[in-house]
């Protein structure tokens, strides 16, 4: 039986209001399911303070991003980036984001999508830190504008849900990829299981996106139907399978790249 894995979730959304009653239970379990470190998702500038506070609650273990989502892209003004370039500068903000374009829902009009997602790419590049990215619907826009930053920072696509060749397109612009519990789901998922293949192994990290994308994989599912960190293992067993790798495998080479494209093991030490 493989030990239990030392694995990195890169993006969870604890601040979620889901979250608010039980969270450092959620947080515990977690970590005794071997899920060691948290990336916490901000996607807006409430969400992204409360992810930074609980970040700071558990140093060297949860670490935050500090970003507006394009949802809440409508929201967004100059004193927006000046808040986030503030985020920035504290030790637990590791990445700026989420931030992109969702020309699916369009909950924010596409020109101020474009607009933020532009500005946050620029003040990542300023700052220095790497970008969390959404796109849905957006490719060809959402490319125009990372080659237009002409970043020197990497950028991780999180939640790739897409064909094989955005997928080549993604890696051809040198992005990361996040896998989430969408490739456990038979239902939408089933493409991935093949395309996972294709990810190097220096580029590929794993992500629940809680409390959305319960892996449909679970063989007891919460009777809420929250997912939680906790729930990683099960992504990273559908992920070791397509792979032809052991879980430990796969949590050895996943968790490295997602040390190093977050700079953790400089942060980690700083924190001891």
């Amino acid at each position: 039986m493989d030990p239990q894995p030392n694995l990195i979730d890169i993006g969870v959304n604890l601040a979620h209001r889901s979250f608010e009653l039980d969270r450092e239970a959620v947080i515990a379990r977690a970590f005794s399911a071997g899920v060691n470190t948290m990336i916490i998702t901000g996607a807006n500038l409430a969400s992204s303070r409360e992810a930074g506070r609980i970040a700071r609650s558990y140093p060297g273990q949860l670490f935050a991003t500090a970003g507006v989502h394009p949802h809440d892209s409508r929201n967004c003004t100059d004193e927006t980036l000046t808040e986030l370039r503030r985020m920035a500068a504290s030790e637990e903000v590791v990445a700026i984001g989420e931030c992109g374009l969702d020309f699916n829902r369009d909950f924010s009009p596409r020109p101020l999508q474009e607009k933020w997602f532009a500005a946050q790419a620029a003040l990542a590049e300023d700052v220095q830190l790497p970008l969390f990215l959404h796109e849905r619907d957006a490719q060809p826009r959402f490319c125009e504008i990372l080659k237009a930053a002409r970043l020197s920072t990497p950028a991780v696509l999180h939640c790739f849900t897409g064909t094989v060749e955005e997928l080549r397109t993604y890696l051809d612009m040198g992005l990361h990829i996040g896998i989430t519990g969408w490739i456990c789901d038979e239902r939408r998922g089933t493409h991935l299981r093949e395309l996972v293949r294709n990810i190097p192994p220096d580029r590929l990290m794993l992500e629940t996106d809680a409390p959305f994308l319960l892996p449909r994989s679970l063989p007891t599912k919460p009777k809420n139907g929250r997912n939680e960190p906790a729930f990683l293992p099960h992504v990273l067993v559908t992920v070791a399978a397509c792979l032809d790798k052991t879980p430990t495998q796969v949590a050895d080479f996943t968790t490295k790249t997602a040390r190093q494209f977050f700079r953790l093991d400089r942060r980690l030490k700083e924190a001891s």
